[in-house]
């Protein structure tokens, strides 16, 4: 084969793998291809079924429905408190934050128990709402003028003519108030009829006609563990519905911001700042309660909440819009409630209230009645409880005459009291001086048995304490864990009597002592200053008693 057909030969050959080459290359190309067509539309979870959204429908529950039926009367009540100082200077007027202190033991209560500034502790008690005559919530204070504040709480319409009702708290002081229903932005001027201080519920009135109003219910007929709905303006928010139980009932809060008239349904319902004056509502959406306090550290939400019951709320009610104020009936006593059957017992009685502190010029002082009588029944009603007393003659009419069964030095009486109107007796807060002061004043004090020391009263500690009663002995010290301690003997107290019998002296105390045996009842008659307004306070008679323990120590 010659030169030319060898090259000729080579170059188709060449020309032949390049096609092949080529074709081989378009052939891979394609299948690629197709196959990334085919991942393309191919889903990354094949056994996967979309997602539909249906049609809404409604849930239904007992919740829901009080929420709908009540919402519309629930307001959302702002206050503003302008003083009429200038600026610059507090009004002196304008409560403090209200705090509750530790309850000491057998402090005498009175018919008009004075709901006194606390301060210095860690509040553990606070009031829902801030701002006027509140207790730490919201408060806005206006930077061009030092005293200025505004605040917000909750209200229930409860006629359909512009009746609400609140606490006194949400409205005490407050110069402007306003009233906003849900979904209405219109804010309608408020007026208060009427408050009372004692429950701290208050009533106010817009200028509206024909308004959605709550259903009153019974709280006598709520049990522990009821379904309980707070609804209110808790941190601003209106309208807010939250839900919980009845937690428990007649619930008394201690020493501080609550008085004698009030005593709380207890909910575990949350309810924060701004709660407050909103209903607590029963599973039939009636009113049951109106919210008033919490209990917390934090200063909000931590289980414990508090409600006045409707009951009293009605009551209160009924006499603001037909007077504008609440008459409660006094016999104008202070009293120590007795249930220690060994101080009884030395007073001749198994039942009763000690009466440790008489009005002057009231009805008790002029029936005859006498410090340390023990008042045993009215009306033939046995009196057990301090809380038996207080409801009696505070629903009693005024200018109406009650029999009152005494025990004087362990014989009977009966005296015809005319009830008064507590506010006449008790026209003015108790005062004094300086409380007891807690330091040695460099008496040489006496070791005596039941665990304390005690030590002569000289002229000069009766002028520093304000002293002018009877007894010339005070405790000077008490011994951790002991019977003195046990039975709430605390260092100040002036000891007057001990067993019925005087005591003059410090070596009086030692023969009364040396004349009991172990089990013997041994009753105390102490003076206590309580605190006042001021820090300082009346002096109060405090009846203890105890049974003398193995050793007489």
């Amino acid at each position: 084969m010659s030169l030319y057909d060898k090259v000729r030969t080579q170059k188709i050959l060449s020309f032949s793998l390049i096609l092949f080459t080529l074709a081989i290359g378009v052939l891979i190309g394609t299948v690629v291809q197709t196959g990334a067509k085919a991942a393309k539309g191919q889903a990354v979870a094949a056994d996967a079924t979309p997602l539909t959204i249906p049609s809404p429908v409604q849930m239904q529950n007992e919740f829901t429905k009080i929420a709908k039926r009540l919402e519309p009367t629930v307001v959302n009540i702002s206050t503003e408190y302008v003083p009429k100082t200038s600026a610059g200077t507090r009004d002196k007027s304008l409560p403090r934050r209200r705090q509750l202190q530790p309850q000491q033991p057998q402090q005498p209560q009175d018919e008009d128990q004075q709901d006194e500034d606390g301060g210095g502790m860690q509040q553990f008690f606070q009031r829902f709402f801030g701002g006027p005559g509140g207790g730490g919530g919201f408060q806005f204070p206006d930077p061009q003028e030092e005293g200025r504040s505004a605040a917000t709480g909750s209200g229930v319409v409860v006629d359909p003519n512009g009746y609400i009702l609140t606490n006194n708290h949400v409205v005490e002081k407050s110069t402007r108030i306003k009233v906003k229903f849900m979904n209405d932005a219109t804010e309608y001027p408020a007026q208060v009829i009427g408050t009372d201080k004692d429950t701290d519920l208050a009533v106010i009135h817009i200028d509206k006609k024909n308004l959605a109003y709550a259903k009153i219910g019974n709280s006598d007929g709520l049990q522990v563990g009821d379904w309980a709905v707070a609804i209110g303006s808790p941190f601003g928010f209106q309208a807010t519905v939250t839900a919980g139980i009845v937690s428990a009932l007649s619930r008394d809060i201690p020493d501080g911001s609550a008085t004698t008239f009030q005593h709380f349904i207890q909910t575990d319902a949350a309810i924060n700042p701004g709660n407050s004056g909103g209903p607590l509502l029963n599973i039939n959406g009636e009113v049951v309660g109106i919210n008033t306090m919490i209990a917390s550290r934090s200063g909000g939400y931590q289980g414990i909440g508090f409600a006045m019951p409707i009951n009293t709320a009605v009551k209160v009610y009924n006499d603001i819009i037909q007077s504008g104020h609440v008459t409660r009936g006094s016999i104008g006593i202070q009293f120590q409630a007795a249930d220690n059957p060994d101080l009884l017992k030395v007073y001749g009685t198994n039942h009763g209230l000690f009466v440790t502190r008489i009005e002057a010029d009231g009805p008790a002082e002029k029936a005859g009645m006498k410090t340390q009588d023990v008042i045993t029944d009215i009306n033939g009603k046995p009196m057990k409880k301090g809380q038996d007393l207080i409801d009696l003659v505070a629903d009693t009419p005024v200018g109406n005459s009650v029999k009152v069964g005494i025990m004087r030095d362990k014989k009977p009486m009966t005296l015809n009291v005319v009830i008064g109107d507590r506010t006449k007796v008790f026209a003015s807060l108790y005062g004094g001086k300086s409380p007891v002061e807690k330091t040695d004043n460099g008496a040489e004090g006496m070791q005596v048995k039941f665990g304390m020391t005690i030590q002569p009263l000289r002229p000069a500690d009766r002028d520093r304490l304000g002293y002018k009663g009877q007894g010339s002995v005070m405790v000077a010290s008490i011994e951790p864990s002991s019977f003195a301690e046990d039975i709430g003997l605390v260092k100040g107290d002036v000891i007057v009597e001990m067993n019925r019998q005087a005591v003059n002296s410090p070596e009086d105390v030692k023969k009364l002592q040396g004349a009991l045996k172990a089990g013997d009842s041994v009753a105390f008659h102490v003076m206590r200053q309580a605190a006042g307004p001021r820090g300082g306070g009346d002096w109060q008679s405090v009846f203890l008693a105890g049974r003398v323990p193995e050793g007489n120590q």
